[in-house]
Order: C-alpha cells, then structure tokens, then sequence
C-alpha cells in the first residue's frame, strides 16, 4: 500500500508492507527533505560512492526498489528501505533537521499500529494533516465524504472483475473527463501540480462534483450489474455524464466555471517549477 507522509509540511512517498508489517521509505524523498539539495538523487549517487570508499558498504543493499508514483505522474521505480535503515542512512547526512527526523520515523510507525487496531485513527489523522495544511472545515468534509464515495466504488469494482492499477486507473479517467471534459492528467496540469493528490487540490464544488460523478457511476454499475473492465467503462461514461450535466446546469446559472485552475499551493508557486 503505497502513501504520502508529511514531515513539517513537506512529502514523503511511503509503503506499507502488510506482509513484513513496516514502512518503507523513498530514500530520495528524504534526502531532498534534509539536504536541500536541488538534485536529491545525484546526492544519493555520491552519497553511496562515499559511504563504500569510507565503511565499505553497498548502501543499495539495504534497499528495495519499488514503484512509487513519480512527479510526472507515472509510477516508477525508487530506492526505498526501512525505518531502521533509514536511520543508518540518516547518520551519514549531515544536517540539522536528522534529529527532528528521527523523532518522525518513530512517530509514523507507532501511529501506523495504531491504525492497524483501530482503523478510525487513520480518518483522524487526515483531518489533522489537512487542518495543518490550511483545509477548512467545510472543505474536509466534504473531502472525506467523497473519500468515502470513491472507497464504494473501487470495492464495486474489485468485486466485480476490474483489477487494481491501471484498470482503475482507466475508469477512473473516463470519470473524470466525461464531467469535467479534462482527463485527469490534464486537470492537474491546469492547476500547476503534478505528484499532488489532485482531489487534494480540488475545491469544494469539484469534490462534490466528483463525488456525484463515482456515485452515479456505481449505482449505474450496481444496477447493470456490470462486470469487468469493458461494462465498467460503460457505466463510468454514464455517470459521469450525470455529474456534466448537473455541472453545465449550475454554470449557465451562476456564469461560474466549477473546473478551475486553483489549487492550495503556496502563492506563486507552481510544482511543475519545483521538480
């Protein structure tokens, strides 16, 4: 299960092994975090240089290449490892943020078996870290209830033959441009973002419309009883045009356009610049 963490604002790609039952971490993410530097990965490639020449040893060893999702979006390989790697990786990155890191490694996994006994936590900790984000009440709300939307959905669909990844992925697309007339891709390129969660860019009224859009969907889906990627598809255009519809209807009377460009990054700044 691939994730983001947050360490004083700034992302880390995370994994969580259910079967090893611990956290991998992209290396790179962190080493942009406590270095600065503006090329983390070519940091990473002397770091290891140095590391062999100094203690003989291969710091690729102690990680594990997976596929994390990418600032242009795709899923790629990345070197990742454990907490307890990490902090042997750490150790050799001079840098006065290591310490506070530390204390955040050891923070993310008792949190995560917290989670594990008790689920809720887990919805308690997204409120907290869009609340820090600057999120509005209203705003996460209504971000949690479509989460929610969106959960029924992707268990339609598992259970109904569509396989995880880019399957979902496909329907997911349809969705969106059929009551947006963007593809997703295209979505987060008007709002300047790329490795961002773009349902954590959306404003209020595009979750709503969003969250409209997957329910049609499954109750269409539910209601065909859809099977498969192809019938799946099918039900995805249809309820998506459910949600154009009702979106054409509201602008014509309000002259507003609900799909905008806005996002919740920081003024001036665009993170297709910053990658």
């Amino acid at each position: 299960m691939s994730n983001l963490k947050l360490f004083e604002g700034q992302q880390v790609r995370t994994y969580w092994d259910s079967r090893e039952e611990q956290w991998y971490f992209s290396v790179i993410d962190v080493i942009e975090i406590l270095t600065n530097s503006s090329n983390p990965r070519d940091y990473w490639f002397k770091m290891k240089l140095r590391i062999k020449a100094e203690d003989g040893l291969e710091l690729s060893t102690i990680c594990r290449q997976l596929k994390l999702k990418a600032a242009d979006g795709k899923m790629r390989e990345t070197d990742c490892t454990t907490t307890q790697n990490l902090l042997r990786i750490i150790q050799s990155i001079p840098s006065p943020q290591a310490e506070p890191f530390k204390q955040w490694l050891a923070k993310v996994g008792y949190e995560r078996i917290q989670e594990i006994n008790d689920p809720g936590q887990g919805i308690d900790r997204a409120r907290e870290n869009w609340q820090k984000l600057g999120r509005s009440e209203k705003w996460i709300q209504q971000r949690m209830t479509g989460q929610e939307t969106r959960n029924k959905l992707t268990d339609y669909w598992q259970e109904s033959g569509v396989k995880k990844g880019v399957e979902f992925a496909a329907l997911t697309n349809i969705i969106h441009q059929e009551w947006t007339g963007l593809t997703v891709k295209n979505h987060k390129e008007l709002k300047g973002i790329q490795s961002q969660n773009l349902r954590d860019h959306m404003s209020e009224a595009e979750l709503i419309f969003t969250a409209l859009a997957e329910l049609s969907t499954r109750q269409i889906a539910e209601s065909a009883e859809a099977k498969g990627l192809n019938e799946n598809a099918v039900a995805s255009k249809k309820g998506g045009s459910v949600a154009k519809n009702a979106r054409k209807e509201l602008e014509d009377k309000t002259g507003k356009s609900i799909v905008t460009g806005e996002n919740f990054l920081p003024p001036g700044k665009d993170e297709n610049k910053l990658k």
